[in-house]
């Protein structure tokens, strides 16, 4: 074999090396159904199908790793090609299984075969994940913290309202996720370059074959469009970037000692003893910064192609998206894992939520219920503020705060506030539906569970019809074979 030339050195090389491992034993597969409707359809003699069929049953079988480049074929759809001829004893220029298919709804299909497992994968560390937030949210509904806006203590919260406030997020990414899988689910194959064939083949039995739900319309798009690989890239870029803020959440209330530090989710430090660093938050943060380059490479590169079959908008975003898919996957079961083990340490008491100013909202809320007008009353509470912490408030100290802003203020009025003022826990009894009472947040739970067991449903629907597809592949490829 000669020298590889600079653009196979630098260019077809490196990206044979990156696409083989994912692309060849798809496009093996969706060989037997294309060889299969072309059998079918009398299109190729029955003999030759069968030849070509156990030939593709023989490179399934075989399990060696992909050979390396060395110039003798282009891409890992000229490897298929020479791989079977050799195994079907046959010269390239006899095969038929290029017949009414193009390198382009190949790799089309192939594409959506992979992003479609992949995450299906992903989806299911989703619903990992959102499952161990709930049972969290659960356990820790009565567990009372401060809760912070703009990195300042606002008002109280619970450790079950702030972690069933992300499993709402993750249940929509679930649904977000079980839809894109919807949208990668159909099949460009038979579209050809992307004007399709005066052949008379049957498109929608490769598709049957393979586990799609169906046909993408337009061959042009089938081809062409990369609206379905853009929505994989910048879902993982969004889910990810919502876990993160967790992460950097999380990261406070282990710096607080809220929390315990997992332990199977630290390392030590190399100097100092006594420290066990959570550095797996850090790494988070870092892998949903990936996420958003990747996402930003696929857009990038899909905008800079013409509408038509690109490599920019194809065949280069990929190893993009595989790595984005890796990333999500990995990225959930770490957070998942972690919320597992989450247990409070040292909740902030009492007196440190009340020294926060964080119950002055719920004082000022108090003197509303006696009609006090709000502004009226956040002014009252405001001045006590400036005035003191909380605890020190009394009733005649109020009463001074309120001197020109309030006529009247009634004794049962200044009670309420005091009491509202020096008491966070009263957070655990409030009604409001979306709130921080236990309650609710039980509750909360219990409605997104629903949410997360349709989307399993749908889930478990399609790895079922999935596993159909191939069990009958495989059944229709032996009986054309004549095994």
């Amino acid at each position: 074999m000669s020298e590889l030339t600079t653009y196979q050195r630098h260019h077809l090389a490196p990206t044979y090396e990156h696409h083989v491992g994912h692309l060849y034993p798809a496009m093996v597969r969706a060989s037997q159904a294309h060889v299969v409707m072309l059998t079918e359809q009398g299109l190729i003699p029955a003999e030759r199908g069968a030849r070509l069929l156990r030939g593709l049953a023989a490179l399934r079988a075989d399990g060696k790793p992909a050979p390396a480049f060395d110039g003798s074929f282009e891409d890992t759809y000229y490897l298929l090609e020479k791989t079977l001829a050799q195994a079907c004893g046959l010269p390239a220029s006899e095969l038929d299984v290029q017949m009414a298919r193009s390198r382009n709804d190949l790799d089309a299909g192939v594409f959506r075969m992979l992003l479609r497992d992949q995450l299906l994968g992903v989806l299911e560390r989703v619903l990992a994940t959102g499952t161990a937030a709930l049972d969290v949210a659960d356990r820790y509904a009565d567990v009372v913290i401060t809760g912070y806006t703009h990195r300042r203590p606002a008002q109280p919260t619970t450790i079950g309202h702030a972690l069933a406030g992300y499993a709402e997020a993750l249940a929509g990414e679930a649904v977000a996720y079980a839809d894109v899988i919807d949208q990668l689910n159909v099949s460009p194959l038979g579209s050809c370059a992307f004007a399709g064939t005066d052949l008379d083949i049957a498109p929608a039995r490769v598709a049957e074959l393979l586990g799609f739900d169906g046909l993408v319309t337009n061959s042009y798009e089938a081809v062409a469009g990369a609206d379905h690989l853009v929505r994989v890239g910048t879902l993982n870029a969004q889910a990810l970037a919502t876990g993160a803020r967790l992460a950097r959440t999380l990261m406070d209330w282990l710096t607080w000692q809220w929390v315990a530090t997992p332990g199977d989710f630290t390392q030590g430090s190399s100097i100092m003893p006594q420290k066990r660093n959570p550095v797996v938050l850090e790494h988070l943060v870092s892998m949903a910064g990936a996420s958003a380059a990747d996402a930003a490479s696929v857009l990038n590169n899909v905008g800079a192609a013409w509408w038509e079959d690109s490599n920019n908008a194809t065949t280069d975003v990929q190893v993009r998206l595989w790595d984005s898919n890796d990333r999500a996957e990995r990225f959930f079961a770490l957070v998942g894992g972690f919320l597992a083990e989450l247990e409070p340490l040292h909740p902030p008491t009492r007196e440190e939520i009340v020294a926060s100013g964080a119950t002055t909202t719920a004082a000022a809320d108090a003197l509303t219920r006696h009609g006090v007008p709000f502004r009226a009353a956040h002014s009252v509470v405001g001045r006590l503020v400036r005035a003191g912490a909380p605890d020190s408030w009394t009733a005649d100290g109020v009463r001074t705060a309120a001197a020109g802003l309030v006529d009247g203020l009634t004794d049962d009025a200044v009670a309420d506030l005091i009491a509202a003022a020096v008491d966070p826990e009263l957070v655990l009894a409030r009604a409001q539906v979306d709130g921080p009472g236990a309650a609710a947040v039980r509750a909360q739970v219990g409605t997104l569970r629903g949410t997360f067991d349709g989307v399993a449903d749908r889930l478990a629907a399609t790895r079922d019809r999935l596993a159909r597809a191939d069990e009958a592949l495989d059944t229709v490829a032996a009986e054309v074979a004549g095994r």
